[in-house]
């Protein structure tokens, strides 16, 4: 049992087309990097620079919510945005800590704060939670937001138990395809291309997913942490091109090692361009550094990939940190 310290509890449900009684598996099968590979990118690892920015001031409170119709992103931090339609405030992959770890004080640490002080976040209605890896479930901040918010929880199948234990509620698992209500809006679990586990026994045991936010004021997706895969398509032909796409464009690098499961800025913008998005933000930088990609190559890597791919880069925005932007009105954005 020792091996098995900090694994997640394994999902026990039935055979589907992706989950085969033990496992997930991908709608595109990968083969995982074992620990050879993981030692091989350690030994010749070429990191770009990072720059400690802890004392980076926030940004301004965010509005308490917006309008029917309406519809306004705030990047935060990583994979963790705050998302406002039609009167519902969603964030995304929520993390506050300083380390992405199952322990204080140890693994990835953090470079820059939160874009938004907690004290400053709006009433939360929904949290999503895309897989258990620690950048992305961490259970300080949901217990946090449990407690002061008390947000409904949508996450992928067999993480439901892994929070309840921590003492949070009001849990929904779902998978992939399946949906359920928040305040009007409804939620669906999408596929993506990636893998889960929080320790040695639990390897692809709990299912990962993006996420689809479908209201009156549109569709907006969220992918998630995702390699390349048939999804994107899949996306646009159920829902239709969203109005807004919530795409990773960081821990790329060195391809040969991270291509199977993150997208690096080209693949996001042909992310971009196969969803149909009208207006896609990039996530998943600049906050832990977790591949070989310096702090701020992403932005860089993305501006120069729009260009190669000719789409404007005002359809695909790299906030800053803290930086909330509301989008134009639909038939605006349709104009464009």
């Amino acid at each position: 049992m020792g091996c098995c310290v900090f694994s997640a509890p394994r999902y026990q449900g039935p055979v589907s087309d992706h989950f085969d009684g033990s496992v997930f598996v991908n709608q595109k099968p990968i083969e995982h990097g074992g620990v050879i590979d993981f030692l091989g990118w350690q030994l010749t690892s070429d990191r770009g620079p990072w720059e400690e920015m802890l004392d980076a001031p926030p940004g301004p409170p965010p509005p308490k919510q917006v309008g029917p119709g309406q519809v306004r992103v705030t990047f935060i931090g990583h994979a963790t945005t705050l998302v406002q339609m039609d009167g519902v405030n969603i964030i995304t992959d929520p993390i506050y800590s300083d380390h992405a770890s199952p322990l204080e004080g140890v693994g990835p640490r953090r470079y820059r704060p939160p874009g938004i002080r907690f004290e400053d976040l709006p009433p939360i209605h929904a949290v999503v939670v895309s897989h258990n890896h620690y950048d992305h479930l961490d259970l300080p901040t949901l217990r946090r937001l449990h407690a002061d918010h008390e947000p409904r929880m949508f996450v992928g199948l067999g993480n439901k138990q892994l929070l309840e234990r921590a003492g949070i509620d009001d849990v929904m698992e779902l998978d992939w395809w399946q949906s359920a209500e928040v305040g009007g809006l409804r939620v669906f679990s999408t596929p993506a291309q990636h893998f889960s586990g929080r320790g040695l026994c639990d390897r692809d045991a709990t299912l990962w997913t993006g996420f689809v936010f479908r209201g009156r004021a549109g569709v907006v997706y969220f992918a998630g942490d995702t390699g390349m895969g048939p999804h994107f398509e899949q996306v646009r032909d159920r829902f239709g091109p969203p109005r807004l796409a919530i795409v990773p464009i960081g821990a790329y690098l060195p391809r040969w090692f991270m291509e199977r499961v993150h997208i690096d800025p080209a693949e996001a913008v042909r992310a971009h361009r196969l969803l149909g998005a009208q207006q896609s933000v990039g996530m998943h930088f600049g906050t832990f550094a977790l591949a070989d990609e310096g702090m701020d190559q992403a932005p860089t890597d993305l501006a120069a990939a729009l260009a190669d791919q000719r789409v404007d880069p005002e359809r695909f925005w790299v906030l800053g940190f803290g930086e909330g932007r509301d989008l134009p009105p639909a038939n605006a954005m349709a104009a464009r």
